[in-house]
């Protein structure tokens, strides 16, 4: 069966994680959402890529075998996540998601996130725009969002809690693959 699995959730809920390790499990392509949204730039994440050309970057990444997407494309990317055999939904305590993207733009940008760095101040609007995901009154990406975006989903969704380890993760993914193969 080919595998074409979507994880998503919340800024720092472990999508990235758990999709590397699937992808080298599974031995199928991973791709990155914000690799695809975002154009490079000096200052990263300030240009963001046309839907057609977003797409067309995942389809490119695409391989016959299946793939794994991690990240937010739910309303831009959705004729390619209506080819989706599990949709994977990491729901993640907002102050462990805020711990992990603190520790991971530090480890990524070093000084340039510090006080007086050229990416403060995008530092600081993207923690404060993550930590409003649980927010019922949000407009971006949030959890109410995602719930009436999971509801629409001709895909099976697995929600997991994205505190457990990466290898209970991976391990409770690969038993509803299995479970789909047997149905």
């Amino acid at each position: 069966m080919t595998q074409r699995i979507y994880i998503t959730g919340a800024a720092g809920a472990g999508s990235t994680s758990l999709g590397k390790q699937l992808s080298k499990t599974l031995q199928i392509p991973y791709i990155d959402t914000d690799d695809c949204y975002w154009a490079e730039t000096d200052i990263p994440f300030t240009r963001k890529r046309c839907v057609s050309e977003r797409c067309d970057l995942i389809r490119e990444a695409q391989g016959d075998a299946g793939w794994v997407l991690a990240g937010a494309c739910d309303g831009w990317g959705d004729e390619i996540l209506s080819q989706a055999d599990l949709v994977i939904f990491l729901r993640t305590p907002t102050p462990l998601r805020l711990t992990r993207l603190r520790k991971r733009e530090v480890l990524r940008y070093g000084t340039r996130v510090a006080p007086g760095g050229d990416m403060e101040q995008i530092y600081r609007k993207f923690l404060n725009w993550a930590a409003s995901y649980d927010d019922p009154y949000f407009c971006g990406r949030s959890l109410n969002r995602h719930r009436e975006w999971l509801k629409s989903q001709p895909a099976p969704v697995l929600e997991l809690s994205g505190g457990r380890a990466i290898t209970d993760l991976e391990n409770a993914v690969l038993a509803e693959l299995g479970h789909l193969v047997a149905a």
